[in-house]
């Protein structure tokens, strides 16, 4: 899924998006799963924020 259609609040998120969504184009041998995970701790995002993620990000 590209970065496209998002519009997340905060800045954070933002990036994290923008991060998952390079992750992702970049590395297509690691799974979504483990990069959004990687982008929740790398970007330290509250409990709401990493629902948005997985809803967005995970089938």
């Amino acid at each position: 899924m590209g970065e496209e259609g998002l519009q997340p609040q905060g800045e954070r998120l933002r990036k994290a998006v923008r991060w998952i969504s390079e992750m992702c184009k970049e590395h297509p041998e690691r799974s979504r799963r483990e990069i959004v995970l990687e982008a929740e701790q790398r970007f330290d995002l509250t409990p709401k924020e990493c629902q948005f993620l997985n809803e967005k990000f995970l089938p």
